[in-house]
């Protein structure tokens, strides 16, 4: 796709109007998809594990493991490149990959066949994020990073819920492997769209006077921000914070569907309701407070995510525990509300405490914690946990296995993320913001 001409927007085209909410629009549409292509898993696992007899261990390395392993390894390449190269096509190619290999799913023979698959949705999305968000800190001011943000969120709750939601009708339609490939459909579309009308925006347009816009040799970029405390602290805050939200993506619905003997098309149908409920007004809440709450102490881009990691236990466990259906998905809204408010400070944190020509390789190493903790950590140790207490539990192993691991989570996390605000006094960071303001 290098032969089109490339399109770098001036700087007075994207500091206001219009077009920049259509590019903030489209990568959010890119999110949504990047989440329900790796989400719609959850939904189906049932079917898929009754198929196949798989344990709940193979499960969880399917929808971790397989996918995150590739995920990470891929997004340091890919956000080496979208430092120095053309980020729309990348994004735009990233989609249209992964899509094809979601569809591939559906033609899954067994084990190893759907865990090359997985394999493959990986490699397309550990591509896209670095990108996205490097071109939203390109696109926005820094004091309306945070808001931004907190709309891109909104595009992996919007995948979340309609991952559950159309995945769970489609299975009901048609089965588990025609639900793959109709899912992985409409991204190599969204592709065409990315690629044909995103302009490319001037990198570090709106950066410190000092910030590098170059990017640095691969040795001293990684250098750099490892030995960034802040970076690293936001990144590794993340990483431990976000088990909790992979534990709520990935295995409610099989919670649901054990606990209350539901079917997959209803588990989709409330489940992506709940989080449609709870995750819309979540991240535009976050985004709003988190600007509010940085033009006064920038340490609030890490006091925040902290505070709502362990704040959205408590509702977590009201649900977890409730042996009525309804109670159990109000007080679920609630934490899903209260956990995703804490990714617009984080995301915009880590955009502000990096050099513009590190942005994506910085993305790449937020993710590689994010992925290898969050998500193939996380699951797989859900799905352990739950082996191990089924003989004494049986249905409610996995219920307490997915509490536990949120409940640490969301304790090291806030002190992950007390740890990185108590940084951000000491190396300069304040000082650096508070002479170049926004």
């Amino acid at each position: 796709m290098g032969w089109m001409p490339v399109h770098i927007t001036d700087p007075e085209k994207t500091s206001g109007g219009a077009y920049r909410w259509y590019v903030l629009g489209l990568l959010t549409l890119v999110s949504m998809f990047s989440i329900a292509d790796r989400l719609v898993f959850s939904i189906l696992l049932e079917d898929i594990k009754a198929e196949f007899a798989f344990s709940d261990g193979q499960i969880g390395l399917l929808g971790g493991l397989a996918f995150a392993a590739t995920y990470v390894i891929v997004g340091f390449p890919a956000a080496r490149l979208a430092d120095r190269s053309v980020r729309r096509n990348i994004v735009a190619g990233a989609i249209t990959f992964w899509s094809g290999m979601t569809a591939l799913c559906g033609l899954a023979t067994g084990f190893w066949t759907l865990f090359l698959a997985r394999t493959g949705v990986g490699v397309g999305e550990g591509c896209s994020g670095p990108a996205s968000q490097s071109l939203v800190a390109d696109y926005f001011r820094r004091d309306e990073l945070a808001k931004a943000m907190g709309f891109l969120t909104i595009g992996a709750t919007m995948g979340t819920a309609g991952g559950l939601l159309i995945g769970g009708q489609l299975n009901e339609l048609f089965g588990w492997r025609w639900a793959f490939m109709l899912m992985g459909l409409p991204g190599i579309l969204i592709g065409a769209l990315v690629y044909f009308t995103m302009r490319e925006p001037r990198r570090g347009q709106y950066a410190p006077k000092d910030a590098e816009i170059e990017q640095q040799p691969l040795m001293e970029t990684a250098k750099t921000l490892t030995g960034n405390r802040v970076f690293m602290g936001l990144a590794i805050g993340w990483a431990v914070q976000i088990m909790i939200g992979y534990a709520l993506a990935f295995w409610m619905a099989a919670v649901m569907m054990r606990n209350f003997g539901i079917s997959s098309g209803d588990v989709g149908l409330y489940l992506g309701l709940a989080f449609f409920i709870g995750g819309i007004p979540g991240p535009i809440l976050g985004g709003y407070i988190a600007g509010w709450l940085t033009k006064r102490d920038e340490r609030w881009r890490a006091w925040l995510p902290g505070i709502v990691s362990l704040g959205c236990v408590l509702p977590l466990g009201l649900s977890l525990s409730s042996s009525e259906f309804w109670p159990f998905l109000i007080f679920f809204s609630i934490a899903y509300a209260i956990y995703v408010a804490s990714q617009a400070p984080i995301l915009s944190g880590i955009q502000a405490a990096v050099e513009p020509g590190q942005r994506g390789f910085a993305v790449a190493i937020a993710l590689f914690f994010n992925n290898l903790v969050g998500q193939a950590l996380g699951l797989a140790v859900i799905g352990w946990v739950s082996d191990w207490l089924t003989p004494t539990q049986g249905s409610l192993s996995l219920t307490i296995s997915v509490f536990a691991v949120c409940l640490v989570s969301g304790v090291v996390a806030m002190a992950v993320f007390a740890w990185t605000a108590a940084q951000m006094g000491k190396t300069g960071y304040l000082a650096r913001m508070a002479d170049n303001p926004a």
